[in-house]
């Protein structure tokens, strides 16, 4: 049966700003979900006030509502748009689906006779509400944790007494486990339950006993209107019960599950969807496994609405889940739906996979001080990476590579744990770096049972990671000239990297590769078919792998390389991989913009990218996807693979730029603003004689790369300081400090964490205001797409301030000076492409903090507040197809927008929450005034006073 003819106009209700527990996977979920209802020639219109994301492009709906989430704004636009006939609430999370409630109990869709698809009420609520959710398993035979629902401090005190310890305290209707917590005392208990019954916007938590120790396990489903069922993938939590899902680290297919266990599972999972409600779209659903012989299955939960797990599962399959999902909620059938991947095969046909992925969460406990730096049933990751490879090993060590935080993958780099007490202590309370703590701890000849015992990890897993010691161990008996192929092969085929066979072998990361390609072990790349190779694939969507030659019966010797190179000009577009606080999604929407607009220009476009959160990996953006690291071992055999006319970093964050010099060194050609010119600007000390050269103000300042020399320094300087180390992002270990004392702290503790840097020392500009300005540059002539002002004052880092697009304040005279300044730095650094600078203004003088010559955080702030397609222009000039004359610049804004920092202190209690030199949001949402009257200018304005007052 094809699509309901009464849908002709849908509203799609967003995710809003980042948070932690609710990240960019829903930006893919809404775009490619937008996608498909275009596709059926269903007119659009979204709400959402996130700026960052591709979502609310102008171009992703026939329009885009930049609103605050709530029900007056769902009000507004559906009196302004009486032709919407239906609302599709399961792409924004669970912030889309709280508001949809809300919605419904005020009797708006009712009013507005608007239906509800994808899913209904009665779902949302009976998988919302735990005691509901509890009785229905009972009914329908589905076991159960023993809990019960209290309202009350004094009904928990009493279930606390009739269960005992350990239990396991959840809070309703919250999102990324807030207010969930383990009690394992009794003296914990009282203070566990206040915090989970505050944290419930209904007062109400689920008391259960903890299954402490038991496997947990996800399943993705899809449902259509005739009751047919899919189940898209089957994703293992490494980590078993007690750590939230987004904290765990997770794989797919689940690799220790048998295959009985597997199929009782698929039954309870699809009772569990058909019986929650009479709709057609996705569901994810949790359960327990106990870890014994019996393997008894208990349900956790069921989420109506694609998830986090579904965006991974999608990039893990090739199964765009959100896009078939949307086809569903339209009435279509599954077997009625292609596969978009194979062509040949319907939807109703389940993915197979011939590879394993492995899901490693990113963290930032640096950015939160006095954080509980240890997992639980709250989620506290910020992004997360995802590894594709033909071993579970393989898997592994790609998804550490990708994690960005200074490791070359599981041990090997002379940089794991020595202590047994440290190790011991990392296991016992799940820490962030557990995935390497469990290598250390085989390194050190703890056995495999005691790391079991504490971890309660699987031993399947566990006896991985030994063989990946004992290989380690086998090959350092060799050096770089004695080193057998087959032990080279196997080191790759398990994921270890060159630098870690280096350090193995004692000798350097290029000889280890020198010696690859003399023995002809090279990387081979793989796609990602859904079907296991059994039906050919018509989507280039690729992981890099190494194979054994195979001999044909003509004797000939080759390799199975399945990524055929076309005779395009091609460019590469460099990914930002995990997202993390200072460097979010805003980058993803830039490397999107740049593949779309390469591709305008008559380039294959590639992209290299890591996140399975995010639009610039799903699997028709770019001409072909490799999904791999952004590790500099699988970019070079891309680049050697496809050839490219050159690489564009700009895009990427601080990501793709650390590339820069490699690329440079390798003598590949960056499109663009060359590496000299990116790392001058990176170089606090050899970008401030620039500013000196050009007779533009700046604090008074020095560099110095030894505690000894920064004492020195702060004498002539004056205090208080500001100091700021060279090639960060996000503010990154910047801080003001106001005495000698705190100074040699500081910088001891900075050259500890990022050795080898060298460190600017600026006279720290009290009580300045700070404004920053975004340009494109060719060269020769410079256009600027945007100045905004910031109302906290200079010190508060630019992220974690509100700012106003224009300025609000700002007189002619410090205006022209900005403007000056910045076509005068972008000129000086020969920009080719964007820039960002950064400006103090202290008594009607401008002075200048930084420049950054690649896309910022606020580009696409600027892009959606004017409504011009920014990314675009720039990624021609870079690609030298326009100069900044061609482009007719047309920016249209009524009144102010405001860019509105949103943080996730609600994740770490006890943290610091004042703001800094370093950046701690995680999000941003943007809201347009008429004027400065308004009052939500007037409260954020008269907070001002707040950082000011001495």
């Amino acid at each position: 049966m094809p699509k309901n003819p009464n849908i002709k106009c849908v509203l799609i209700i967003g995710s809003g700003p980042i948070v932690i527990g609710q990240a960019c996977e829903f930006d893919y979920s809404g775009t490619q979900s937008l996608r498909s209802l275009r596709e059926d020639g269903i007119k659009t219109i979204l709400i959402n006030s996130n700026p960052a994301t591709i979502m609310t492009d102008p171009t992703m709906a026939d329009h885009v509502y930049l609103k605050p989430l709530t029900t007056r704004s769902i009000l507004q636009i559906l009196k302004d748009h009486p032709e919407i006939d239906a609302v599709l609430p399961t792409m924004g999370g669970q912030t889309a689906l709280n508001l949809c409630i809300e919605a419904d109990e005020k009797g708006i869709w009712k009013d507005f006779d608007v239906k509800l698809i994808g899913v209904d009420i009665d779902a949302i609520n009976i998988c919302e509400d735990r005691e509901k959710f509890k009785q229905l398993m009972g009914r329908i035979g589905v076991g159960v944790a023993p809990a019960k629902t209290v309202t009350s401090y004094l009904q928990g005190k009493e279930v606390a007494q009739e269960f005992g310890f350990p239990l396991v305290i959840r809070a309703s209707f919250t999102l990324g486990g807030s207010g969930a917590a383990f009690v394992h005392r009794q003296e914990d208990f009282d203070e566990l339950l206040t915090r989970g019954l505050e944290a419930s916007p209904i007062h109400e938590v689920l008391i259960d006993k903890a299954l402490l120790g038991w496997k947990e396990y996800e399943l993705e489903l899809l449902r259509d209107k005739n009751d047919n069922v899919v189940i898209i993938c089957a994703i293992e939590n490494m980590d078993p019960m007690g750590i939230h899902t987004g904290d765990s680290i997770t794989v797919a297919p689940a690799m220790t599950l048998s295959d009985t266990a597997y199929q009782k599972m698929r039954d309870l999972a699809i009772r569990m969807m058909r019986s929650i409600g009479d709709f057609a779209g996705g569901c994810n659903v949790q359960f327990a496994v106990s870890p014994d012989e019996k393997e008894d299955i208990f349900a956790i939960e069921i989420n109506p609405r694609v998830s986090r797990s579904s965006a991974l599962a999608s990039k893990a399959t090739g199964y765009p889940i959100a896009k078939i999902a949307t086809k569903l909620a339209l009435g279509y059938n599954l077997d009625e739906l292609d596969n978009q991947i194979t062509k040949s095969t319907s939807a109703l046909f389940e993915p197979s996979l011939d590879y394993v992925i492995v899901k490693i969460p990113r963290w930032n406990f640096d950015k939160f001080e006095g954080a509980e730096r240890t997992l639980g049933l709250q989620m506290k990751s910020v992004g997360e990476v995802m590894g594709i490879g033909r071993s579970f090993q393989e898997a592994l060590h790609k998804a550490t590579q990708s994690l960005e935080i200074k490791r070359n993958g599981l041990g090997a780099d002379g940089k794991g744990y020595k202590s047994y007490d440290v190790i011991i202590d990392k296991l016992t309370h799940p820490s962030w770096d557990r995935v390497f703590v469990i290598y250390d701890a085989i390194q050190m000849g703890i056995p495999l049972s005691r790391i079991h015992e504490i971890t309660k990890i699987d031993m399947w897993f566990l006896k991985e990671y030994e063989e990946l010691y004992a290989l380690e161990v086998e090959i350092s008996k060799y050096d770089i000239n004695s080193l057998p192929k087959n032990l080279l092969l196997e080191a790759k085929q398990k994921g270890f990297a060159d630098r870690q066979i280096g350090h193995m072998l004692k000798c350097l990361e290029s000889e280890v590769y020198s010696k690859r390609e003399e023995l002809g072990v090279n990387r081979i790349f793989k796609l990602v078919d859904t079907c296991a190779a059994e039906f050919k694939a018509e989507t280039p969507y690729y992981y890099s792998t190494f194979e054994d030659e195979i001999r044909s019966k003509d004797g000939k010797i080759y390799v199975d390389n399945e990524s055929t190179v076309s005779d395009k000009k091609k460019i590469i577009v460099l990914g930002s991989g995990p997202n993390r606080i200072g460097q979010g999604i805003e980058f993803d929407y830039s490397c999107v913009h740049g593949v779309l607009a390469a591709s305008e220009c008559g380039y294959e476009t590639i992209m290299i990218n890591c996140n399975p959160e995010t639009v610039s990996t799903d699997f028709d953006i770019a001409d072909k996807l490799y999904f791999e690291p952004i590790f500099w071992e699988h970019i070079y055999d891309i680049i050697k693979h496809e050839k490219p006319e050159g690489v564009i970093v700009q895009l990427g964050g601080q990501t793709a730029l650390k590339l820069a010099e490699k690329l440079d060194r390798y003598g590949i050609k960056i499109m663009g603003t060359s590496y000299e010119a990116l790392d001058l600007a990176e170089d606090r000390g050899s970008f401030s004689k620039l500013l000196q050269e050009n007779n533009i103000p700046y604090p008074d300042f020095g560099t110095a790369e030894t505690a000894d020399e920064a004492l020195a320094l702060s004498d002539e300087l004056h205090f208080p300081i500001l100091v700021r180390p060279s090639y960060v992002l996000g503010g990154q270990g910047m801080k003001i400090v106001i005495n000698r004392d705190d100074l040699e702290a500081h910088v001891v503790d900075l050259l500890r964490k990022i050795p080898n840097n060298k460190l600017l020392l600026d006279n720290y500009l009290d009580g300045a205001i700070e404004a920053e300005a975004d340009a494109i540059c060719d060269g020769e002539d410079v256009y600027i797409i945007g100045i905004m002002e910031h109302i906290e004052p200079c010190g508060i880092h630019s992220g974690d301030s509100n700012a106003l697009l224009p300025p609000f304040n700002l007189g002619d005279l410090v205006m022209q000076q900005i403007k000056d300044h910045t076509k005068k730095i972008a000129l000086a650094l020969n920009t080719v492409g964007l820039i960002n600078i950064q400006f103090a203004i202290k008594d009607d003088m401008v002075y200048i903090i930084e420049a950054n010559p690649r896309a910022s955080r606020t580009v696409p702030f600027i892009a959606k507040a004017y409504k011009e397609p920014y990314v675009n222009y720039a990624t021609k000039v870079m690609l030298g197809e326009k100069k900044v004359k061609d482009f007719n610049f047309n920016p249209q804004l009524n009144g102010y927008a405001i860019k509105q920092p949103v943080f996730s202190f609600n994740k770490f209690p006890n943290v610091n929450k004042q703001l800094g030199p370093e950046m701690k949001s995680t999000g941003e949402s943007i809201l347009f005034i008429d004027s400065l009257k308004n009052d939500d200018f007037y409260d954020l304005y008269s907070r001002r006073k707040m950082y000011l007052s001495k």
